[in-house]
């Protein structure tokens, strides 16, 4: 993997969701060997983070049964319903003082891999934002700099993290990361779609 140069990185797993349009809790579908939640915040453990937050808000005593929370720290946004921006703004709370830059991971997103986050800070800079650019557009995960998280705490809503990239526009980096935009889980077509990506061809 590329050589990681910030001094401090958080990581944030958003998994607070409720999972409407799925009809299940999304976080507790079975992936691989564990869960779909399970699998990324084992991909954010491989990143090595300095710190790891894992938000979790929907079905959230479930999600601490069935998912392997080990050496994260939990945070339970019980505003969970009003977007992901409301666990975006909780987290900036529990983010530690020495934090330069939190990498946003998706829980929902299992094809993002350690080296796409290595890759994503790796090309970052110094830039204030940085986002993915897959071969069929941009995506998570995404870097924000210190100096973003007033920003970032005043966002609303699901699309709130889009909005502000679109904003500050020029401020943001846009790392390429070969291959098509990782999938995610949000209704029962999607999920089978990741299962058929994780399948052995």
């Amino acid at each position: 993997m590329p050589p990681r140069t910030d001094p401090f990185v958080a990581g944030l797993v958003l998994g607070a969701g409720g999972s409407k349009r799925l009809g299940r809790p999304k976080q507790l579908l079975p992936y691989g060997e564990g869960t779909l939640l399970g699998h990324v915040v084992a991909t954010a453990r491989a990143c090595a983070f300095d710190q790891t937050i894992v938000a979790i808000g929907g079905s959230s005593a479930d999600v601490r049964r069935g998912v392997d929370l080990d050496g994260v720290e939990v945070l339970v946004n019980d505003d969970y319903g009003e977007g992901c921006s409301s666990s975006i703004g909780a987290a900036l709370g529990a983010v530690d003082t020495r934090c330069e830059v939190m990498v946003l991971m998706l829980g929902d997103q299992p094809g993002v891999s350690a080296e796409t986050v290595a890759t994503l800070l790796a090309g970052r800079g110094r830039a204030p934002l940085a986002v993915c650019r897959y071969d069929d557009g941009p995506g998570h995960p995404i870097a924000f700099a210190r100096s973003m998280f007033g920003a970032l705490a005043g966002l609303h809503g699901d699309k709130g993290v889009w909005r502000l990239l679109d904003q500050r526009a020029d401020e943001v980096a846009r790392v390429p990361v070969a291959g098509p935009l990782p999938l995610d889980a949000d209704t029962p077509e999607d999920y089978r779609a990741v299962l058929e990506a994780l399948a052995p061809a």
